[in-house]
């Protein structure tokens, strides 16, 4: 261990369990300054409890973890009161380089009045080389300015710095979160799903922030471009043969090792099934051949006593070896591959028929939203696209009917169905479990003839859960599920990638190309844009 940095963070053998069941389970990991791990994989497999538990905001049930003193945690929620402001967090993020610039200035003037040939030189000496190197590495002298080029560049440039916290939307108070991370260069760095709530000019310039790094970083997320940008190593924590699995590179060279890492398991799996059939039927053969009462066959009379006792012990043998191979097999098998989670659904909306679905005339929502004309066809396939505030959520609300606008003219064909997957997936009875909340929503001859785990959105394991107790992109499974099980004649999805594993991201994306209905998909995802084969808006 001791050629190990100690800014590095950690992790040997970690377990958590809730309930009856293992969310971590024997978990290890080695985050070294320079590298940029990415942790993906399905949602539920526990990304966010490894983040708490690296971080130190959760305890493991077993294991060990060792972190840097000052290491950085994003969280959900800001840890300030809402009558703080954004002044108050900066100068918090800014607390430990101004103590460390004062720290170095109280040495510096000791230094000057010691001479040299005094006992406490020597030890003066050291400790403000400490504190320079440290200084350096945090970029003290330029803390200021670089506050400012982060709030600048996170899009909060423009606030008042004694704006109150809780006068901020929450994804303002996430972006001055980040910030305050950002500011702080911690020597390690955690990070939950931290480009929600970024449009393309912070969450580049998030990427390199996070680049010019020097310590270590670990980083939950479904954005595959931020993944595909910074990340040195992706660690994949699904269901593998040897556990969870490191791969070199970002999430591009991942997808294909991930191909053949999958092809390799299964065809492991299928051989050695294949050579316990074999041995099975081996031991089983020659042990009757063997059995002790079998009298000669006629052709073998002449000689048998002369070969019976050499051939008993050959067939005997071979019973043996094929009896210790097979056991050895039994014990040390290999698992079998679990059937992975696969979106199948190829029509995301119903049919509706020809001609316009809704129109907008001059709508007006104070504040908040401007639209002088849309028109969504039948066969729409729209992307609406904007910095955050232009007003992307309130138009789908709108669309959807769902918010009444202040002026303006909105028009929908009658009898329209739809449906809309909104950013915050809420449940009125968290206590339910998923599969009667399934039942409940589309009514039980609905939900039988489209099995909730027919559609590959939530695993066997978790439809006995109660709803509270599944993970944020699990919750949005189960709403996008709602939706395509009964599908709308329009489908409205606000930010439809946020929180769902990046595999699910492409099978959803390849959904949505085909099919009849009209979708409309507000969203910042800049790999979904970047595939996007409809009609796009910019608000």
């Amino acid at each position: 261990m001791s050629d190990i940095p100690s800014a590095a963070l950690l992790a040997r053998d970690v377990v958590r369990s809730f309930g009856t069941g293992r969310v971590v389970d024997g978990f290890s990991l080695t985050a070294s300054p320079g590298h940029r791990i990415g942790l993906i994989g399905e949602n539920g497999v526990g990304k966010s409890t490894l983040l708490r538990l690296l971080a130190g905001a959760d305890e493991p049930d077993a294991g060990i973890i060792t972190r840097p003193a000052d290491l950085g945690f994003l969280h959900q929620e800001m840890p300030f009161d809402t009558a703080a402001t954004i002044a108050d967090v900066l100068d918090e993020a800014l607390r430990e380089v101004r103590d460390e610039l004062a720290a170095l200035e109280h040495l510096s003037g000791r230094l000057a009045c010691a001479q040299e040939d005094s006992p406490d030189y020597a030890g003066l000496l050291e400790a403000y080389g400490r504190r320079l190197e440290r200084a350096r590495e945090q970029e003290a002298w330029d803390a200021d300015r670089r506050a400012t080029i982060v709030l600048e560049g996170l899009g909060l440039g423009g606030i008042r710095r004694d704006r109150a916290l809780d006068s901020l939307s929450g994804g303002q108070r996430g972006r001055l979160a980040l910030a305050s991370l950002l500011v702080r260069r911690p020597s390690a760095l955690l990070l939950d799903e931290p480009t929600n709530h970024l449009d393309d000019r912070a969450a580049e310039f998030l990427e390199e922030q996070v680049r010019g790094l020097s310590g270590a970083v670990v980083v939950a997320s479904h954005d595959r471009a931020f993944l595909d940008a910074v990340c040195t190593d992706l660690v994949d924590l699904d269901p593998a043969v040897d556990g969870p699995v490191r791969y070199g590179g970002n999430y591009s060279a991942y997808q294909a090792e991930k191909r053949a890492e999958r092809e390799r398991w299964e065809r492991r799996y299928a051989e050695e099934q294949e050579e316990l059939e074999a041995l099975r039927l081996s031991a089983g053969t020659t042990a009757r051949r063997v059995a002790p009462d079998r009298g000669p066959r006629d052709n073998e009379k002449m000689g048998y006593g002369v070969r019976a006792g050499r051939v008993q012990s050959q067939v005997s043998r071979r019973v043996r070896n094929a009896a210790r191979r097979l056991d050895e097999l039994e014990r040390h098998r290999v698992a079998q591959p679990p059937l992975p989670l696969r979106f199948r659904r190829d029509a995301l909306a119903g049919p509706s028929g020809d001609g316009t679905l809704v129109s907008l005339r001059g709508v007006r929502v104070r504040d908040r939203l401007a639209v002088d004309r849309l028109d969504v066809s039948a066969t729409e396939r729209l992307l609406v696209t904007g910095d955050n505030g232009a007003g992307k959520s309130t138009l789908l609300a709108v669309l959807a009917g769902h918010l009444t606008a202040d002026t303006g003219e909105v028009r929908r064909r009658g009898g329209l169905s739809v449906g809309l997957l909104a950013q915050d997936t809420v449940f009125d009875r968290p206590d339910r479990i998923v599969r009667d909340t399934y039942a409940h929503a589309l009514g039980d001859e609905r939900a039988e003839a489209v099995p909730l785990s027919s559609l590959g959105l939530m695993a066997e394991a978790d439809l006995g859960k109660q709803v509270g107790r599944l993970s944020v992109g699990q919750r949005r499974r189960l709403a996008l599920a709602l939706l395509v099980a009964h599908p709308p004649e329009l489908l409205l999805l606000d930010e439809p990638t946020n929180h769902l594993s990046p595999q699910l991201c492409d099978e959803l994306e390849d959904a949505m190309g085909a099919g009849p209905g009209a979708i409309v998909i507000a969203g910042h995802d800049r790999r979904l844009r970047s595939r996007w084969q409809g009609r796009g808006i910019h608000l």
